[in-house]
């Protein structure tokens, strides 16, 4: 694939991104909904499967866009682009949320979700310069792959007791996914046909999406990193906003900030766990500026939040305002 990428026309080469876009959405679709039926099939109970198979099948498009780049060694696009969709989701999904409508947000996002999003940018920052399994810094390897998957799977048993424990208390639990009724129950042969198909197409639509992106920016003279924060970042978090847009719409946003802020946590824990643990990956200057950039927008938002309990037009427009500098900003530098 990529050596036809690479002697194909320009516009074949765009014409691919778009295919690999839609190869890694709709294959995140298919894998997450054959999953959970099967889950659902062996009893599991719907909060585990809304907190585990549904709330990471967001980040598969992610993650098979990074793991795809380090193992081509285009490692700047595998870190920006979850730089890139972390600070989309967090600025413009939200951002163009509260515009539309009042973005009501909850106790536990303000006390919990988004200082450990904070935690996490700065474990990932930390791990980048130090390079605790590296001889030299500025670099995520093999073993900070490990150490972030670890805090992934500590993260993830942690919100399922949470959860278990309200469910247990009678309180509602609202999660992605988390209902027996959202949850689709297929066919045994179904639900292996959308298991394996999906897989299948996010591991082509990762590969595509790469080597597409890496001629793109070789033709246009624009960095990895560029490329990654822009393009890349945005196409994979076109879903997440076109999603919003529709429940900001029908004045159903309340879970909004919180899958955004959750997506943020899976993103660097799970996504570039996984990258760094298949394959180390070079941290350049521009991905620490970057990750202070996420850190920045982050307290912004917390700060948002924890005035009024809830995020309204102005802060909305700032929001994306925040984003739009941000976007020159890395344009131009």
């Amino acid at each position: 694939m990529e050596n036809f990428i690479n002697n194909a026309p320009f516009a074949l080469v765009l014409v691919c991104l778009v295919i690999g876009f839609v190869l890694l959405i709709k294959g995140a679709d298919f894998f997450v909904e054959g999953s959970s039926s099967a889950a659902k099939r062996l009893h599991v109970p719907s909060i585990i499967i809304g907190l585990t198979i549904v709330a990471m099948g967001t980040s598969l498009p992610e993650t098979a866009v990074s793991v795809s780049a380090s193992l081509t060694g285009n490692n700047e696009l595998a870190v920006s682009n979850v730089i890139g969709s972390n600070i989309f989701n967090l600025m413009v999904v939200i951002g163009v949320c509260a515009v539309l409508t009042t973005v009501e947000v909850a106790k536990e996002t303000i006390k919990r979700d988004i200082p450990l999003s904070l935690i996490c940018a700065g474990l990932l920052m930390l791990l980048g310069i130090i390079g605790i399994g590296d001889k030299s810094g500025m670099m995520l390897g093999h073993l900070d792959g490990v150490i972030l998957i670890g805090f992934f799977a500590g993260y993830i048993v942690y919100m399922v007791r949470i959860a278990l424990k309200a469910n247990r208390e009678g309180k509602k639990v609202e999660i992605e996914g988390g209902s027996d009724e959202d949850i689709k129950l297929l066919s045994v042969p179904k639900s292996i046909v959308f298991i394996v198909g999906g897989a299948v197409a996010i591991a082509v639509g990762g590969d595509v999406t790469v080597d597409a992106a890496a001629r793109i920016a070789g033709d246009l003279g624009m960095s990895q990193t560029l490329i990654g924060l822009t393009i890349v970042s945005i196409g994979t978090s076109l879903p997440e906003l076109v999603t919003s847009i529709v429940a900001a719409r029908k004045n159903e946003v309340d879970m909004a900030l919180g899958n955004a802020i959750g997506s943020n946590i899976f993103n660097i824990l799970m996504v570039l766990g996984v990258a760094s643990a298949i394959s180390p990956m070079a941290i350049i200057t521009e991905n620490i500026i970057d990750l202070c950039v996420l850190i920045v927008f982050t307290v912004c938002v917390w700060i948002f939040a924890g005035t009024k309990k809830k995020i309204g037009r102005v802060e909305g427009f700032c929001m994306v305002a925040f984003y739009t500098v941000y976007a020159i900003y890395i344009i131009i530098r």
